[in-house]
């Protein structure tokens, strides 16, 4: 019978060993880090296209904001109207609300089985990894070194907090900050949205929503990171580091760049 870790996570433990060998072979120091560095770009690199696409939907979909809040504004009494016309409006433009779902939907499955592959195999001992591996060059003859660059892969901050000291809170605020980069770059207001918001007495829920949570997000995996594993956080800010080159090659500095025109202009003051 298949099932999810027949399907997902047995196939991404043997990808892990190949880059584990590999790296191995050639005397890589901390090969176990490197493989989750490794596999994590490798899972972003299959998931590249669903991305591009989910990024591409989702920057057509803020460019049509300013149309649809016109929409709702003229249409706000006749709720038939206003469905006729936001329809129109993404026909017209070409633009599919749902095309930004579809591939999130076919990615978690995959994302999910990384986070499961990264919790299992910094505690599993290799002779339960061996059992899974498809081929005997990749099986394991000598325990793996669990460090990277001398944090326990296997250990939270919270756990190494009174062995490192205040130095180990630097994985979650890396973490939360890698994540806020990334959540402020997707999130662009354009010139009309700009102009419209001091005059806004109340931000509709979405927008509010939308605010709120590239603030709030980020405070939440930071958070988790405290307490997960450190090769968990290892993945993740790997994870979250590719999307960030992603998103600018799509869409550039996004959000970011009110930070860029700030400093471009406190230089030029200067």
């Amino acid at each position: 019978m298949v099932n999810f870790d027949t399907l997902i996570i047995n196939p991404l433990i043997n990808i892990l060993m190949i880059v584990y060998q590999l790296l191995s072979f050639i005397k890589i120091p901390y090969a176990l880090g490197f493989s989750i560095i490794g596999l994590t770009i490798i899972v972003r690199l299959i998931l590249y296209p669903l991305m591009n696409s989910q990024l591409k939907a989702s920057k057509k979909m803020q460019e049509m904001n300013p149309h649809l809040k016109k929409i709702k504004d003229k249409h706000k009494n006749d709720a038939k109207m206003l469905q006729q016309e936001t329809m129109r409006l993404y026909k017209e433009h070409g633009v599919n609300p749902a095309a930004g779902c579809l591939p999130v939907i076919v990615q978690l499955p995959i994302i999910w089985g990384l986070y499961s592959v990264l919790q299992k195999i910094v505690l599993l001992k290799p002779v339960d990894i061996n059992k899974v591996l498809y081929f005997d060059s990749l099986k394991l003859t000598n325990p793996w070194d669990t460090l990277f660059f001398g944090l326990p892969l296997a250990q939270s901050p919270s756990q190494l907090i009174e062995k490192i000291g205040p130095f180990v809170f630097l994985v979650p605020l890396l973490t939360g900050l890698f994540q806020y980069i990334q959540s402020k770059m997707m999130f662009v207001k354009n010139k009309e949205e700009k102009e419209n918001v001091k005059e806004k007495k109340q931000e509709d829920f979405a927008t509010a929503f939308q605010s709120q949570s590239m603030y709030l997000f980020p405070l939440m995996i930071g958070f988790f990171s405290y307490s997960f594993s450190i090769g968990l956080s290892l993945y993740w800010n790997t994870f979250t580091i590719f999307g960030i080159i992603q998103q600018y090659k799509i869409s550039g500095l996004g959000g970011l760049e009110e930070w860029k025109n700030k400093i471009w202009q406190k230089k030029v003051i200067k």
